[in-house]
């Protein structure tokens, strides 16, 4: 996108480009210029540590990290800005992203993250939208237009 990124949307992982597709389309639909980056917290720390820190200056208001399995992503992120982070646990194969889900909502006090349903990236992307929209009302005006197509059915 040649705007400015308002979100920057992180994933652990290369496999979870496909569930979070899903979320940097539905920003698109919105008109929310976003960035995407592949960043482990437990395989390139410092790389995310690195991304987060910068977030702010770079122009960054919302941040949604997705991860599966020990899913600590958002929760080192959000440590690393004073951004808020929104949370999409990965499904996995082996405990259906019920692990990714407890490892985001367990934050401790002071590192607090917004969490979404397990592969939920439409949701984490109208949300971050929802969020923009309290200082910026032409979101805010995109997120009311969204709620009443969705209430026509």
């Amino acid at each position: 996108m040649s705007e400015t990124p308002l979100v920057g949307i992180v994933m652990g992982s290369q496999s979870d480009m496909a569930v979070m597709e899903a979320c940097a389309a539905q920003l698109a639909e919105f008109g929310v210029p976003h960035e995407v980056v592949v960043a482990s917290a437990h395989r390139q720390p410092e790389k995310v540590r690195a991304w987060a820190s910068s977030a702010v200056e770079r122009g960054l208001r919302v941040i949604i990290a997705a991860a599966g399995k020990s899913a600590h992503l958002g929760g080192v992120i959000a440590a690393h800005t004073p951004l808020p982070v929104i949370t999409v646990p990965m499904k996995t194969s082996d405990l259906g992203g019920i692990d990714s889900l407890l490892s985001m909502v367990q934050m401790p006090t002071g590192v607090p993250v917004a969490c979404v349903a397990i592969d939920g990236a439409r949701n984490a992307a109208i949300l971050a939208t929802q969020i923009l929209g309290t200082g910026m009302p032409e979101y805010r005006e995109r997120i009311a237009a969204y709620k009443a197509a969705l209430a026509e059915g």
